[in-house]
């Protein structure tokens, strides 16, 4: 059973988690916790953090710039390598701009100010702990995730694969995951924020699957 191309069990999953998050905020506290050594988080300035903050945008990038250049080529020659075509590029443009673009960068990141965990007073920082959803003043830039979410956003080159589509569905997400997990071990983003950013592309990345193409995932 599904609701715009989202499994129901999704919908419930972000709403039951979100409710979480805002009702018992000691959650995103206590993970944070689990990475902080009483000076610093783990992974703060590692090669490993390092690694996985600076892989997403030239991966990403990578796969656009592939994609739109087998769509221009397939339009000279006439062929249909890989079966992209103009609806592939216009739902890729769609997963892109609109899930890490727009909702989590432009929208919730540049307006919500909530303070990263390496800011707040509980982890020696200045800033005081806000729960996730909830609206803050402090020009942070933590909820939600915006290297999570271009990192998910993988999950709509995925679908598009007409073989093996689960492992390239499986691949792209033990990426996200990898950079979530990063990028909280290191103290940049809380739980909630990493999982709201998962959600959000998981979510219109199905959505915008179905309006393009008419069909299922």
């Amino acid at each position: 059973m599904n609701y715009l191309n989202v499994n129901i069990y999704i919908w419930i999953s972000f709403f039951v988690l979100s409710v979480l998050f805002i009702l018992f905020p000691q959650i995103d506290l206590y993970i944070a916790n689990l990475f902080y050594d009483g000076h610093s988080f783990w992974l703060n300035k590692t090669p490993i953090e390092e690694f996985f903050y600076y892989s997403v945008k030239p991966i990403l990038m990578g796969f656009i710039i592939v994609t739109i250049s087998i769509y221009i080529y397939n339009k000279i020659t006439k062929k249909e390598i890989l079966r992209i075509d103009s609806k592939v590029i216009l739902y890729i443009l769609l997963v892109v701009a609109i899930a890490p673009g727009l909702i989590v960068n432009t929208t919730l990141k540049e307006n919500w100010g909530r303070p990263r965990p390496q800011q707040v007073k509980e982890f020696g920082g200045k800033l005081d702990f806000t729960p996730a959803f909830i609206i803050s003043k402090q020009d942070g830039y933590s909820f939600s995730s915006g290297h999570t979410a271009a990192a998910f956003s993988l999950i709509g080159f995925a679908l598009l694969a007409h073989k093996r589509r689960r492992f390239w569905l499986i691949l792209s997400i033990t990426y996200g995951i990898s950079v979530s997990l990063a990028r909280m071990v290191a103290g940049g983003h809380f739980l909630s924020d990493v999982v709201t950013s998962f959600f959000i592309v998981w979510i219109f990345t199905h959505i915008f699957y179905k309006l393009v193409f008419k069909e299922d995932t």
